[in-house]
């Protein structure tokens, strides 16, 4: 083989590798033609560019082939778009476009919403697109309604600002000064307050801390008595409390019937006046005893008889 033949091979190889790079830069791939052609018109295309992708719920399809304005006097100024898919995925001529701008840093892109419901599209067909707002245009979009809020609101604060101000003249703000200046010495007789409590308790800690010990003696003292009280046997206490108190009932109520010598005694009247009788006598006979003994243990050498029982004498505690 010549070397001319050789030079012309090799530049033939450089030429086409040439031509490949360059359409693969543009996302054209020559060893790969796409088999369908669609065309879509925008009136804005909101920077999609050659070789910006085509996809479908996400999946990469295909990809821009080219992008022109239209020349006709109706259409003027809108734009032609060309793209290929490398899928053979079928949908309808109702699917539509979408200018797609997946993030703010990235480019714009073409994403198609596929319909089943028709004729199913072939190459070459004119697809319906629709423009969809970017995330910057979105944010736009919302915060101008927040900005006209925004500056009602700032309105509306200048307003009551300025009868504030209209409300606090001169006279009213020396009172409010005043009040201030009353306000702090109120705080500060407070803290004085304070630190005298604090003083207080300070010197008188020594006597709190025997206070409440003492008042732990006594809560366990309580909780002593209260466990003894709970050991003890109150119901069997109480049980015989209720025998005794029947039993003393039933001594009362026979008393008061007038049964035994006790009930007797306090019912029957004889036996009281008997009682009285006698004890008067008895009280007669130790009177007469004691005034006139001689009655009783009488001893005479002559004779002499003892004088009788004068009831006058010893009524009025006289001898005989």
């Amino acid at each position: 083989m010549s070397k001319e033949l050789k030079t012309g091979i090799i530049s033939v190889a450089i030429i086409a590798l040439f031509i490949w790079g360059y359409n693969f830069l543009k996302g054209q791939d020559l060893f790969s033609p796409s088999s369908r052609s669609f065309f879509v018109k925008y009136k804005n295309i909101n920077g999609l560019n050659e070789a910006s992708i085509v996809t479908i719920n996400g999946l990469k399809v295909g990809k821009v082939n080219s992008i022109n304005f239209i020349t006709t006097p109706e259409e003027r100024g809108n734009l032609l778009v060309k793209f290929s898919m490398d899928s053979d995925f079928k949908f309808s001529k109702n699917s539509l476009v979408k200018l797609h701008s997946p993030n703010p840093l990235g480019g714009t892109n073409l994403a198609i919403e596929p319909s089943y419901e028709g004729e199913n599209a072939v190459s070459g067909d004119y697809l319906k697109g629709i423009e969809e707002a970017g995330l910057l245009a979105s944010l736009g979009d919302k915060i101008d309604p927040l900005s006209i809020k925004l500056q009602s609101v700032l309105v509306g604060a200048d307003s009551l600002l300025l009868g504030l101000n209209q409300v606090l003249n001169q006279k009213s703000r020396k009172s409010l000064n005043r009040s201030i200046l009353g306000l702090e010495g109120t705080i500060g007789d407070v803290r004085k307050t304070l630190s005298s409590v604090n003083k207080l308790l300070a010197d008188n800690k020594g006597n709190l801390d025997a206070t409440l010990n003492n008042a732990k003696k006594i809560t366990d003292n309580f909780s002593k008595v209260s466990e003894d009280l709970a050991k003890a046997n109150l119901g069997e206490t109480v049980k015989k409390l209720e025998t005794t108190l029947t039993n003393v009932n039933t001594l009362i109520s026979g008393v008061n019937s007038g049964k035994g010598t006790l009930g007797k005694l306090v019912v029957d009247d004889k036996m009281y006046t008997n009682l009285t009788n006698a004890s008067k006598e008895l009280e007669e006979l130790l009177r007469e005893m004691k005034l006139n003994p001689k009655r009783f243990v009488h001893f005479s050498l002559f004779g002499k008889k003892a004088k009788p029982y004068n009831e006058e004498n010893n009524k009025e505690n006289k001898s005989n």
